[in-house]
């Protein structure tokens, strides 16, 4: 074919640029549709609920006590101030609180993990008789309230001698189903292979469980640890009820202790509210710190029946 028979293209159409496309903004109205429809506004409004308390908490405890009860809407303090976190650490002894949070949080939640982590590794890789009906036990007991059980915990905690003391508040809640049965699901997942390789090297269980299952089951035993912590760290119906000293008492309780010393008075709600912001910093830190595990923790195994 000879050149001459080729099409030419039209004058000035080959170093023409090609038209650029406008950017949409971030309010526009394309990507404002595709935010309602790409589902994203609901999940938005699910943080918002969130954060928003936790984030007007944190702004009233620096606000004077006539900016709280103000009939106008005070948003920000106008000169903030740290007077209502001194008078909440010398109304009632925060520090004595706080010690024996971390007491009761660091021993509770280390055997409960210990004994998830035992508790599933037997369920998966021990034959032992009524192994199926264990397992279903553990998963009535996810079902059951705590609430019910405070009753028979009182009177025989009571019975021991435990009140007023750490282990009176540590015991009846060593049990983890939650953890017994995440782990559980997780433990399934790993081959068998890799037992039976440890198993021809010499491994027994114990060896075998620290050396081969739980290092790679850190994200989930992560998982297991952090929702443990939280929930030691929170809980306020059992030490209310089996603590009546303030020596014994941890910090969700000293926060009612707070409120009874402050009454209903107006300065008493920006007190309560540092009070509340120094109980839920820690957990808060800790939640920080690992909660890049609880996705990878809690999908791990999730298909495994």
């Amino acid at each position: 074919m000879s050149t001459s028979t080729l099409p030419r293209p039209e004058q000035g159409t080959a170093d023409r640029p090609a038209p650029k496309r406008r950017k949409n903004g971030p309010f526009s109205r394309a990507n404002l549709v595709s935010t309602i429809t790409g589902g994203y506004l609901p999940l938005v409004l699910a943080t918002l609920v969130m954060v928003l308390p936790l984030l007007w908490m944190m702004i009233s405890s620096l606000k004077a006590p006539h900016e709280i009860l103000s009939t106008d809407l005070v948003i920000l303090p106008e000169s903030p101030s740290l007077a209502n976190y001194e008078a909440a650490w010398n109304s009632v002894p925060i520090p004595r609180f706080f010690l024996n949070s971390v007491i009761v949080t660091t021993i509770g939640s280390s055997i409960k993990v210990l004994l998830a982590v035992f508790t599933a590794y037997a369920l998966v890789f021990v034959r032992f008789p009524f192994k199926r009906v264990i397992f279903v036990l553990i998963l009535v007991a996810l079902m059951v309230p705590p609430q019910v059980s405070i009753l028979p915990n009182y009177v025989l905690i009571a019975g021991l001698g435990g009140v007023n003391t750490y282990w009176g508040i540590i015991l009846p809640g060593l049990g983890t189903a939650f953890g017994t049965f995440l782990l559980r699901q997780y433990f399934l997942t790993i081959p068998p292979s890799m037992l039976e390789a440890a198993e021809i090297d010499g491994a027994g269980h114990l060896r075998t469980l620290w050396s081969v299952v739980v290092p790679i089951s850190v994200p989930t035993v992560a998982t297991v640890a952090l929702v443990t912590i939280v929930t030691e760290w929170n809980d306020y119906i059992w030490p209310l009820i089996i603590t009546s000293e303030a020596s014994r008492m941890t910090l969700p309780v000293g926060l009612t202790a707070l409120q009874n010393s402050e009454g209903n008075t107006g300065s008493g709600w920006g007190i309560l509210m540092a009070g509340t912001v120094l109980v839920i910093a820690p957990v808060l830190i800790v939640f920080a710190m690992l909660q890049r595990h609880i996705v990878s923790g809690l999908t791990q195994g999730s298909v495994t029946g």
